[in-house]
């Protein structure tokens, strides 16, 4: 477990160092050329006004006024620039630099810089404009004309290119203590996190360990915490307990099936060993005989069941929801089948199902057999001379169908078992010999594989069962 942390915790490191490395290279490259791309626009922006304002001096006098000097001065303290003015033969005539101390008054610029000039407009050097400057410098120079169209001269507005580096320069160290101090913190930060998080992952993959050795009794210890390793303590937990759940289940399935299988075959031995042995008098032979033929029907059954069970379970909702049927026809041609037991115990029946067809998504077969054990059960539980209800109705999505009798009250806390294997209330032991207690096993089986609901009521005798099918659109 250390050595899978210490794992982490170097990919971690690796992980971060790699990209403050990317964001610092980044961060260098575009900074640098956010910089040089500022000094640029910030020349271009002095030239344009300053070509402005020599203009409008020309016309009213002289460019190489004091007015014009001091208005030079200005711009250049203020912006970090070097500005001069040249006549039309390239000569300085005016310079932002203070007059006592300027190298430039007079100075000549080269053929190859006056050969650049355009015509009107401005250009744009960069270097050290023909020798004229010792560094590389950027520089935008612009033709002056007067009211009359005339040139008069050139605006020269520079910028050393290293000045506009130095800011940058001075913030670069900065910036790499700054990203030194967050990479540390970033380690000890991963650190602590990859504790965090393989502290409870050490835990968790102790209680599987535990759970894979047949404790099915191992649970996580949850935390307060809420982020995905709080809900992974929750799921696992979940987990277990639905897998404990469902090995109590299997257990008790097995003892369910052992017991359903020893009643008969105990009787169907014990009776078929009395007539081998002369013990059962040769005049109860027919009797006895018909009990072990009620019995080995009754093993039929229940392995019939079973299968079904196994069947049905396997069974692709998706591909069951492929086929549609009207469960109205469906209610009428399963309800004829069971004319003669209604008629036995003398029901009334109210069939409220609409005449016109109600078609719903779902195996018809697998329906049908819903649609019987729910008959079969109301039936052979409801008392003679009452009434027998079967009724179909819809919403928007879903239609309902109800299956109503009057007989003994289901008491309540049956009726959440009523669904479970081989489950049989104390009404069904007396009343139903031959049932196997996996009817409604079956039907919620059936629905559950549809994707449908069954519900159950049972009060001052009356009882209703009432399950759902999804409408075809």
């Amino acid at each position: 477990m250390h050595s899978t942390y210490f794992r982490n915790f170097a990919a971690t490191a690796a992980m971060v160092m790699v990209s403050f490395l990317l964001i610092g290279l980044a961060f260098g490259v575009v900074s640098r050329s956010v910089f040089l791309s500022e000094t640029r626009e910030n020349v271009r922006s002095s030239s344009e006004n300053i070509s402005r304002m020599a203009q409008a001096v020309a016309e009213s006098g002289d460019l190489r006024s004091l007015e014009m000097q001091m208005l030079l001065s200005t711009v250049a303290s203020s912006t970090g620039q070097h500005i001069f003015i040249t006549g039309r033969s390239g000569r300085v005539a005016l310079c932002s630099d203070a007059a006592p101390f300027c190298q430039h008054i007079g100075a000549q610029l080269s053929d190859e810089v006056l050969g650049a000039l355009p015509a009107e407009g401005s250009a744009t050097f960069r270097g050290t404009l023909g020798g004229f400057y010792s560094a590389r410098h950027y520089t935008v120079a612009t033709i002056l004309r007067d009211s009359g169209g005339r040139t008069i001269g050139c605006l020269f507005v520079s910028r050393d290119s290293r000045d506009a580096l130095n800011v940058w320069e001075t913030i670069t160290p900065l910036f790499v203590l700054i990203s030194l101090v967050v990479f540390v913190l970033a380690l000890a930060l991963a650190s602590y996190t990859s504790r965090r998080l393989t502290r409870p992952l050490k835990k968790m993959a102790e209680a599987a360990r535990r759970f894979g050795s047949g404790d099915l009794s191992a649970r996580v210890e949850v935390t307060d915490r809420t982020d995905e390793i709080g809900e992974l303590e929750e799921a696992f937990n979940s987990m277990a307990e639905s897998l404990e759940k469902a090995e109590e289940k299997r257990r008790g399935f097995i003892a369910n099936v052992s017991h359903e299988l020893k009643t008969p075959m105990t009787t169907i031995s014990g009776f078929a060993d009395g007539i081998l042995d002369g013990t059962i008098p040769r005049e109860s032979e027919k009797k006895y005989l018909t009990i072990i033929s009620s019995e080995t029907k009754r093993l039929n059954r229940l392995v019939r069941s079973m299968l079904e069970l196994s069947r049905l379970q396997a069974g692709d909702r998706s591909e069951l929801l492929k086929h549609s049927f009207d469960v109205a026809e469906l209610l009428r041609l399963t309800l004829i089948n069971f004319a003669d037991k209604i008629e036995e115990q003398r029901l009334d029946v109210d069939f409220a199902v609409p005449d016109e067809p109600m078609p719903v998504l779902g195996d018809k077969d697998a329906i049908t057999q819903v649609i019987y054990n729910l008959l079969d059960n109301a039936i052979k539980f409801s008392k003679a001379d009452t009434q027998l209800r079967i009724s179909l109705w819809k919403d928007t999505e879903k239609a309902y169908v109800s299956v109503r009798n009057h007989g003994a009250t289901i008491p309540e806390a049956e009726i959440p078992l009523l669904f479970d294997r081989f489950h049989k209330s104390d009404r069904s032991r007396s009343q139903d010999r031959d049932g196997v207690g996996l009817g409604l096993y079956i039907v919620k089986t059936i629905l559950t594989n549809h994707g449908e609901d069954i519900a159950v009521t049972s009060r001052q005798g009356v009882t209703e069962f009432v399950f759902t099918l999804t409408l075809k659109k």
